[in-house]
């Protein structure tokens, strides 16, 4: 996956698996490269002047960055939307324990007045409740195994989220938070499965 970056250049996506090759073949486009770690990312300046940025995923970076980019790791994902939730615990890319859950949230209404005025009342209540559900289903399902969790992920709505996050329940989770918020649909099982929270992010800037 390929897309523009701010700032210039492009962002491309790779899975663990692929970076060792995906490197490889950078260097065999754009020539040898050097390398040097800037906080978070392991920037690599090839002879052509070509650079890319890795984001280096489960930060801080230990050792060599692929055998860093593959290890198993054990890692909470929580995915929210007003249309539905989603909490697993992956042992690398397996899902080992999850539950899912929806809530019915009424869009807009087009009536104004009064009917716009209880419409309105009645969508915060019951996103509130939502909410609410998606709070419960991450205590259930993380919170038993937070002592190992090496992280958690976060995807879906971002105000749903943090909305979720502020349970005082799941502070232990907040603190275990990294990465970008994952961009994903209404969550189901699916979703959750193919959750893209594994991703690296290489931002690729070409000469001139």
């Amino acid at each position: 996956m390929s897309r523009p970056a701010a700032g210039g250049g492009r962002w491309v996506t790779v899975a663990p698996e692929r970076l060792e090759r995906w490197l490889a073949g950078f260097e065999e486009r754009h020539g040898a490269s050097v390398e040097e770690v800037d906080g978070d990312v392991v920037r690599r300046t090839a002879a052509d002047g070509s650079v890319c940025e890795v984001e280096i995923p489960f930060p801080p970076l230990r050792g060599d960055l692929v055998a860093h980019a593959t290890t198993r790791r054990l890692v909470g994902v929580l995915l929210v939307r007003l249309g539905g939730y989603a909490a697993g615990v992956f042992e690398g890319e397996r899902l080992v324990d999850s539950k899912v859950g929806s809530r019915q949230v009424h869009g807009r209404s087009a009536a104004g007045g009064w009917s716009q005025q209880r419409f309105a009342r009645r969508r915060v209540g019951q996103a509130a409740v939502a909410l609410g559900d998606a709070a419960d289903t991450a205590a259930r399902v993380l919170l038993p195994r937070l002592a190992d969790l090496d992280a958690v992920v976060v995807g879906g709505d971002r105000g749903c989220v943090d909305t979720v996050l502020e349970d005082p329940r799941l502070a232990p989770l907040r603190a275990l938070r990294i990465g970008r918020l994952l961009d994903v649909p209404d969550p189901r099982l699916d979703v959750l499965r193919r959750a893209p929270f594994r991703d690296i992010w290489i931002r690729v800037v070409d000469p001139g």
